[in-house]
């Protein structure tokens, strides 16, 4: 892999505020064309790091180039070359759906007639056109968050920073973004992603890095850190709360590893239905069970003993 396709190195990366330490010397590299996710919970440290990389919060401690530049001497340079979305959706709500990306176009000096032409192509994309002319305000959250992304890409990014993307929205608005996602990556736009949702690092991205108190605990690709610390499958046993410490000790030796939650005990194995089996056949009546494939939130409570949304 050559200097150029790699468009993102962290090495030693730090950012403290006072004392309190928020990302603490991690080391990443995200390669040309890819969908690269940082996963974790809040507090994790995702958002520092996505600061530092959109050069608007200056590295504590480490080396950091960005499309092979320093952000400390050339943050101007490169932040023309990134597009952000942000937490928050930061749109001017009295504003009509096509001005937001007329006055935000016109930041990058770009002219009018380049403006016209990349929000009509950008108002598709977001399937955004048939309200081209309204306000902001009634929007719904899908729709503002589109156009929010919509906006990022007025000034033709080579890479997009995405920060919870899909943070607030519903099953359906959530799919839609992962499409319009998908779609940009297709196109050849790099995209960096934090997210504390284990199913959209699993459909979004190609690699990603496990984060956990600023630092990073495990990196890989989705079903390489699935392989690598968890089993193919997890039986969800469910008791009443009363009863299930009672449970415990006949269930330590069903699986390859028993986790027990305070709302239900998770049991690691090959084959959940064969250990859904063996359970039952000890006289264990659980209130109810699930078999399913384990999950990037497996490996998560295996690496640091809680969940991602704690």
């Amino acid at each position: 892999m050559s200097d150029d396709d790699v468009l993102l190195r962290a090495r030693g990366l730090t950012k403290t505020f006072g004392d309190f330490t928020a990302v603490d010397g991690i080391d990443v590299e995200v390669r040309r064309g890819e969908a690269f996710g940082f996963l974790g919970p809040n507090g994790a440290g995702k958002s520092s790091t996505m600061r530092m990389i959109g050069c608007v919060s200056p590295a504590s401690g480490g080396e950091l180039r960005i499309l092979g530049l320093d952000p400390a001497s050339d943050g101007p340079a490169i932040r023309a070359r990134l597009g952000v979305c942000p937490q928050k959706d930061i749109l001017d709500e009295d504003l009509s759906v096509e001005d937001n990306l007329h006055v935000y176009g016109r930041f990058f000096g770009l002219s009018r007639s380049e403006v016209r032409e990349r929000t009509t192509a950008l108002l598709d994309f977001a399937q955004l056109t048939e309200r081209r002319h309204d306000r902001v305000e009634p929007l719904s959250g899908g729709m503002k968050r589109r156009l929010t992304i919509a906006r990022s890409l007025i000034n033709n990014p080579e890479v997009l920073l995405l920060d919870e993307p899909t943070t607030g929205l519903d099953p359906q608005a959530r799919h839609v973004l992962w499409d319009r996602l998908f779609r940009l990556k297709r196109q050849g736009v790099t995209l960096i992603i934090t997210t504390h949702y284990m199913d959209e690092a699993e459909q979004l991205c190609d690699r990603l890095v496990v984060m956990d108190k600023g630092r990073i605990v495990a990196q890989g690709s989705p079903r390489g850190l699935i392989e690598e610390h968890s089993t193919r499958e997890v039986l969800e046993l469910r008791f009443d709360p009363d009863e299930q410490a009672g449970h415990l000790d006949a269930l330590a030796d069903v699986g390859e590893r028993v986790e027990v939650l305070p709302d239900r005990v998770l049991v690691y194995t090959a084959d959940g239905d064969a250990a859904l089996a063996t359970v039952h056949a000890r006289g264990i009546r659980p209130v109810s069970s699930l078999v399913r494939r384990s999950t990037l939130e497996d490996v998560f409570l295996h690496l640091t003993g809680r969940t991602l949304v704690d």
